[in-house]
C-alpha cells in the first residue's frame, strides 16, 4: 500500500513538472528544473464571532508570515473589486503629495510582469457534480441548484463544468458563456461507483494551469468507494497551487463520519468550507453562502523572503494587536513549493 501511494504521489508531481524555457543553445541538452516560488496567493476569509463578513480592510491590517518569516504584501484586493499592486493604493490617492496611510511601498522589483498579470487575473469556478449512483435520489434537486449557482456568479469572470462517477468528464471547458455550463448541466445523467478524490485531483491538476482566484466547488452525495488517490494528496497538492476547495453535500454523506471528517478537513485546510444539506433548500442555501464567500474574499500575495525550506512550508494570516483578537481568519495553511512551469504551459490542452 506505501508503495503505490508512493508511485500516486510520484505521478502527481511528474504531472506538475516542466522544463523552463531555454536561453541559450548550450541549455537545449540542459534542461533546467526550478522548484523557487516567485509569487504566494491568498484568499483570505475575515469574519466576526457571529460569522459576518468583515469590510474595509486595508493592506496594513494583515500581518502574513511564512515558517515564521514576516512577508511584504505585493497585492491586495477585496471582494469582487480589482486586484491592485499595493504601491498603486498611493498613487491613487486624490492628493498625489499626500499618499492615504494605508498604502505600503511599492511593490519589490523582484518577479516579473507574468507573475504581476497572474496575481490581477480574476476568478475561475470549476464546479465539479457527482452523478454516481448515489445521485439517484433527487438528482433533479441538485441540477436546479448548481444552476442557480452559475447564474448567480456574476462577477466571476468564467466557470467551467465537470461531472464523475467512476471517471472524470471534463463537460464544459473554462468559459464566460453561462448558457453553455447550463447546457452541460442539464445533460448530465446519474450512474456508476464514485471516485471522487481521483476525479478531485484532476480537476485540481486542471484549474492549477490557469492564474488569478482559482475556486472548485464539489457537490458530492456520497462517500468515495473506488478512488485509488488517498485525499490527504488531494488536500496538499490544492494548498500548493492556491486552490480554494469547497464542498457542498447531504445527509446522506453525513451519515459516514469518515467522510464528513475528511470534507471537513479538505476544505479548511485550503480556506473553504463544507456544507452538509439536509434537503434541497439547504443545498441552494448552502450554494448561496459559497457565493457569498467568494464576494467576500480579500485577495493577497507576497514574493516569499529568503527561506531554505524545499519542503512543506507554514502559513500564517494574523490582523494587527488590536483587531487580531475580535476577528476570525480563514485562508489555506501554508504549500509546498512546486517546480515552475513556462508561459506556455498555462493552458489545458487535454479538455473533453
Amino acid at each position: 500500500m506505501a508503495g503505490k501511494r508512493f508511485l500516486l504521489i510520484c505521478l502527481v508531481a511528474a504531472m506538475m513538472v516542466a522544463i523552463q524555457p531555454k536561453t541559450s543553445a548550450q541549455e537545449e541538452d540542459q534542461p533546467a528544473f526550478r522548484v523557487t516560488v516567485n509569487m504566494v496567493q491568498l484568499n483570505v476569509a475575515v469574519t466576526d464571532k457571529k460569522g459576518n463578513y468583515i469590510t474595509g480592510l486595508q493592506p496594513e491590517d494583515f500581518l502574513v508570515s511564512e515558517d515564521g518569516i514576516p512577508q511584504k504584501i505585493a497585492t491586495y484586493g477585496e471582494g469582487d473589486n480589482p486586484v491592485r499592486r499595493v504601491g498603486e493604493l498611493a498613487s491613487a490617492s486624490p492628493n498625489m503629495m499626500d499618499p492615504p496611510k494605508n498604502a505600503l511601498s511599492a511593490l519589490p522589483n523582484s518577479g516579473s510582469l507574468g507573475e504581476l498579470n497572474s496575481a490581477l487575473a480574476g476568478s475561475d469556478v470549476f464546479v465539479l457534480f457527482d452523478t454516481s449512483n448515489y445521485m439517484y435520489r433527487g438528482f433533479v434537486y441538485a441540477q436546479d441548484a448548481i444552476a442557480d449557482f452559475v447564474r448567480s456568479l456574476q462577477s466571476v469572470n468564467r466557470i467551467s463544468f465537470y461531472s464523475y462517477s467512476r471517471d472524470l468528464s471534463r463537460s464544459v471547458a473554462l468559459t464566460a458563456d453561462r448558457s453553455a455550463v447550463l447546457r452541460g448541466v442539464r445533460t448530465t445523467v446519474a450512474g456508476d461507483d464514485a471516485a471522487l478524490y481521483n476525479c478531485l485531483l484532476l480537476t485540481i491538476k486542471d484549474a492549477s494551469q490557469y492564474t488569478g482566484r482559482k475556486v472548485v466547488v464539489v457537490f458530492s452525495n456520497g462517500p468515495d468507494n473506488v478512488s485509488v488517490v488517498p485525499p490527504e494528496d488531494v488536500a496538499e497538492l490544492a494548498q500548493s497551487t492556491g486552490i480554494v476547495i469547497y464542498m457542498v453535500s447531504t445527509a446522506q454523506a453525513e451519515l459516514d463520519p469518515v467522510s464528513t471528517a475528511v470534507f471537513e478537513r479538505m476544505t479548511a485546510a485550503t480556506g473553504g468550507k463544507a456544507y452538509f444539506a439536509k434537503n434541497w433548500h439547504e443545498q441552494k442555501q448552502a450554494f448561496s453562502s459559497i457565493r457569498e464567500d467568494l464576494a467576500h474574499l480579500y485577495s493577497l500575495s507576497y514574493y516569499p523572503k529568503p527561506n531554505p525550506n524545499r519542503g512543506w512550508r507554514q502559513i500564517s494570516v494574523k490582523l494587527v494587536p488590536g483587531k487580531e483578537g475580535k476577528y476570525h481568519i480563514r485562508t489555506r495553511s501554508g504549500y509546498r513549493p512546486l517546480p515552475m512551469r513556462s508561459p506556455a504551459e498555462y493552458r489545458t490542452t487535454d479538455m473533453q
